[in-house]
């Protein structure tokens, strides 16, 4: 059987989104641009020999409509033989699109692929492709509908989790992610994006907070408290037994930013025939779903069955870069896997970093193999979280 090797990763250096945000000017097709060109100029191969591109987007509307996974390779030059597609598992998109990438590449159907993910929130905010499952009120009622920060809040409130161990894990994450900025463990994937002046626009992640504090995250208000009341008697139904405190506030959750990533993959044949020289393999993947009230346990599931099917336990595991999807979900994953602290996000992830969703699996694939590679270790995991209970999970292993 063929394998999926990883020749390369790239993302472009995460935005806070807003009105005036770094990229609110531009276009997704431009936040991906450079990154097609990169891979092209980093491994020396004529984009006429890709076959696919497979590109997640969470919010399929507006300036993230008609297929990006095939506009942008044409906008960024690409030639016109490349195909492309556009897919949507939610938060997970990005990662599935590699996952699908990986599994074509596996059985024999093609032999070079890119994928990876966009999200430009700044000019395509979350819920305005006005789906129905949060738009329509018989589909929101038949489909059990909470707001995603109320199930992180299902999850605190049923795992006891206090607020303060919610914060310490935001603040770690600040601290891990300024650390790894400062020393540089970020720059071998990141690819600026340049302005009209060939300048790059911003060079780093600017979502960080390093001046966060326990105290400052114990100033925040909690986020999700006018959410909270209409939700109760949806999630006594499900939840009996369990209260419901709001809990989680724009501290320990996910930063919203703009971002991109792609990551090319390739057969051993392949790499062979164009001469690339492959840095890791995608060893096994698995996507699954949870119950869509606390929704937010969908990679643990995707994981499990990950492990089983590679007859491995989380101790075989070297490093985890697991979606900081909100606090609670973290803390949930770490102790239900019973990961060491040490493993686990070691250079900080959304809370800190950022969670543009169709992009976020691309980015999670670069900072987990630059570290590996750092570290000279060997095995990880990423997994990430979605919408009404979806996750996803893929295992890599380093040649």
């Amino acid at each position: 059987m063929p394998k999926a090797m990883i020749v390369d990763a790239v993302r472009i250096p995460r935005a806070v989104s807003s009105s005036d945000g770094a990229y609110a000017h531009l276009s997704p097709v431009d936040l991906l641009a450079p990154l097609y060109q990169a891979l092209e100029q980093r491994n020396g191969f004529d984009s006429a020999e890709v076959e696919d591109v497979l590109l997640g987007c969470a919010t399929q509307t507006g300036a993230q409509g008609a297929n990006l996974g095939k506009i942008s390779s044409l906008y960024a030059g690409w030639s016109n033989s490349v195909s492309g597609t556009t897919v949507n598992r939610f938060c997970c998109s990005g990662l599935d699109a590699i996952n699908l990438a990986a599994s074509k590449i596996i059985a024999g159907m093609e032999s070079l692929v890119v994928a990876g993910g966009v999200e430009q929130l700044s000019r395509v905010p979350m819920f305005a492709d006005k789906g129905a499952w949060y738009s329509e009120p018989k589909v929101m009622r038949a489909t059990r509908f909470i707001h995603m920060g109320v199930a992180a809040d299902v999850i605190a409130s049923q795992q006891n989790y206090s607020r303060e161990q919610l914060d310490q894990l935001s603040l770690q994450s600040q601290q891990r992610a300024e650390h790894a900025r400062q020393q540089g463990y970020f720059s071998p994937s990141v690819i600026p994006v340049l302005d009209s002046h060939g300048r790059a626009i911003i060079t780093d992640d600017n979502a960080i907070r390093p001046k966060t504090t326990v105290e400052s995250l114990g100033s925040l208000p909690a986020s999700f408290s006018d959410f909270i009341e209409p939700s109760k008697a949806l999630v006594k139904d499900v939840y009996p037994y369990a209260p419901l405190q709001a809990l989680h506030s724009a501290g320990n959750s996910p930063a919203l930013v703009d971002g991109a990533s792609l990551v090319l993959l390739a057969s051993e044949q392949r790499c062979q025939q164009l001469g690339l020289t492959p840095r890791a393999s995608v060893r096994h993947f698995a996507n699954a779903s949870d119950e869509p009230v606390k929704m937010l346990t969908g990679h643990l599931r995707a994981t499990e069955k990950l492990l089983r099917a590679c007859e491995l336990g989380a101790d075989d595991i070297d490093l985890w870069e697991v979606n900081e999807s909100f606090a609670a979900s973290v803390l949930n994953y770490q102790q239900h896997f019973a990961i060491d602290g040490q493993k686990l996000n070691v250079n900080g992830s959304a809370i800190a970093l950022g969670h543009p969703l169709g992009a976020t699996g691309g980015n999670l694939l670069a900072t987990l193999l630059d570290e590996l590679e750092r570290r000279d270790l060997k095995r990880g995991v990423i997994a990430i979280c979605g919408g009404a209970g979806v996750g996803v999970a893929t295992l890599i292993e380093r040649l």
